[in-house]
């Protein structure tokens, strides 16, 4: 198995931390919202005298209430299409090793999930790369390209939308290029789609919506990445556009939805069709001019980027003093009213 470059770094980040140094951990996407209390609540009333084995593809009910939820997304799915895994990536690693055999190979669009690398040698299957670019956005990379990397053993092609770690959505065009690609050379298409619900502009096409190539899409989804709390997050998006960007006069009070107490997830909306108009408008304004700036500083600090990554290489960890030496001091700045230029 491939060493974690996460767990590498978490002697020297823990080493760090007992000397007093702050320590930012940006290496995973460990949630921050709270767990609806409904399914806290639901484990403390169990009532198990014994914890049996489940069913091997998950408990009925279970299934579904996920068909319920699909629906509500207008995906038509029925409970034997389902499968319940212990987490994303043990569906991820059985679903490579139900499809694809020792020295197959699968093509992914780069940068991707790190662990794929772990779980393609798990299954003893090939990782072949395909690399999308930050000039496009990291869009997906052009079929001709993909059609240049099929080989007889390649069985399949992998992808994650929306995408970690690059954020980008792949597009209904997009992914019906990608059916039809699969259809020519009759390849799997695993589609890892946990981040459906950071879908902040428009909607995802789901690779259940490919229907030339259904018998051959593995879909994989996780409920911890946020399944279950997707009407908290948007109105906590809401208030904070209310209250940090000042949209308070162009929005009136807006209901904020608390799972408390409930036992049915439903997705009604918590505020009106034109509030969420213009909430959605604010905000690809926000997120594009967000984007169009880290694209500037990347592109602006290319070659310090590079030395960054040759100190990375070679120490394995990254102090401040590095951060320093390469960018600069960081002008902090304490005056609430002096950040207010960094929003924009």
């Amino acid at each position: 198995m491939p060493a974690s470059p996460i767990r590498k770094l978490v002697p020297f980040a823990e080493e760090a931390k007992k000397k007093g140094i702050k320590v930012h951990h940006m290496n995973i996407g460990q949630p921050d919202i709270e767990t609806p209390p409904s399914i806290l609540q639901a484990v403390k009333d169990t009532n198990i005298k014994v914890l049996e084995y489940s069913h091997s593809a998950g408990n009925e009910s279970y299934r579904k209430k996920l068909v319920g939820y699909y629906k509500k997304l207008g995906l038509d799915i029925a409970p034997g299409q389902i499968m319940i895994t212990s987490g994303g990536s043990e569906g991820i690693i059985f679903g490579m090793m139900a499809c694809l055999d020792p020295g197959d190979e699968l093509i992914v669009p780069e940068p991707f999930y790190a662990n794929y690398n772990g779980f393609a040698l798990m299954a003893g299957i090939k990782i072949v790369p395909i690399t999308s670019k930050i000039e496009t956005g990291f869009a997906l990379p052009p079929i001709a390209d993909f059609e240049k990397l099929i080989t007889a053993k390649t069985k399949g092609i992998l992808i994650c939308n929306p995408n970690n770690p690059t954020g980008y959505v792949y597009s209904k065009e997009e992914m019906i290029s990608l059916e039809d690609i699969c259809l020519k050379h009759q390849l799997f298409l695993f589609s890892d789609e946990a981040y459906r619900e950071f879908c902040y502009e428009g909607i995802a096409t789901s690779a259940i919506e490919l229907n030339k190539i259904q018998d051959q899409v593995i879909i994989f989804d996780t409920i911890s990445t946020g399944a279950l709390s997707d009407l908290e997050k948007v109105t906590k998006q809401a208030r904070a556009m209310v209250t940090i960007y000042g949209l308070n006069e162009k929005l009136g009070n807006i209901t904020y939805y608390d799972s408390s107490g409930q036992s049915e997830y439903s997705f009604s909306k918590p505020y009106s069709e034109d509030t969420a108009i213009t909430i959605d408008k604010e905000i690809s304004l926000l997120i594009e001019g967000q984007y169009q700036r880290a694209i500037n500083i990347l592109q602006e600090n290319k070659d310090k980027l590079l030395e960054l990554a040759d100190i990375l290489i070679d120490k394995e960890v990254i102090f401040k003093d590095d951060l320093e030496t390469i960018f600069g001091k960081r002008p902090y700045q304490k005056d609430p009213d002096d950040l207010a230029d960094l929003s924009v």
